[in-house]
């Protein structure tokens, strides 16, 4: 691959709202953008989007339902915090519940390549031997994660923003 800049779409289009990510990533990959940015609808597979991460990519941007607590259709811009752990630095600040925080994957921990959550995945990159520069994610509060393969009509409207936030990323060379 060896991109810039990779913009991933991640979630569960089966679970309402977690579909968010890879609308984004459908809508993106539709239009003309510079050639050192790679678009990919990765959905559930957590484990091509570490090797994808770890095949040469500066910057990360990941396309995901974020629950935060905040109104549902709420679009947020996250960059984890980083420490670095030997070489590779890792996120210090979790978006998740389900964070390897020290990057360390726990001996009673069965890995779901299906099922990975992006905090997960950023942390096998270690394990790959891999780097990834910077990581931001352009997350959406979701109203509900019900089975069903429709977004809830306020993050449905999020999606045009949350495109226009990665368009502006990119303009400005992130």
């Amino acid at each position: 691959m060896t991109q810039r800049l990779l913009i991933a779409g991640v979630g569960n289009v089966f679970l309402g709202d977690d579909g968010f990510g890879v609308e984004v990533a459908r809508r993106l990959a539709n239009l003309d953008l510079p050639d050192w940015v790679a678009v990919g609808d990765y959905g559930i597979s957590g484990m091509h989007l570490a090797y994808d991460l770890a095949d040469g990519v500066e910057t990360a941007i990941l396309a995901d339902a974020m629950p935060r607590g905040g109104e549902p259709g709420t679009v947020y811009v996250v960059e984890p915090e980083r420490r670095v752990v030997g070489k590779r630095p890792v996120s210090d600040n979790p978006v998740s519940d389900n964070l390897v925080s020290d990057n360390s994957v726990p001996d009673n921990l069965l890995l779901d390549g299906h099922g990975m959550q992006p905090d997960v995945v950023l942390g096998m990159l270690d394990t790959l031997g891999a780097d990834v520069g910077r990581v931001l994610i352009v997350g959406c509060e979701p109203a509900t994660a019900e089975p069903g393969m429709e977004l809830s009509a306020p993050v449905a409207a999020a999606v045009d923003d949350a495109v226009r936030i990665v368009l502006e990323l990119i303009e400005a060379g992130v």
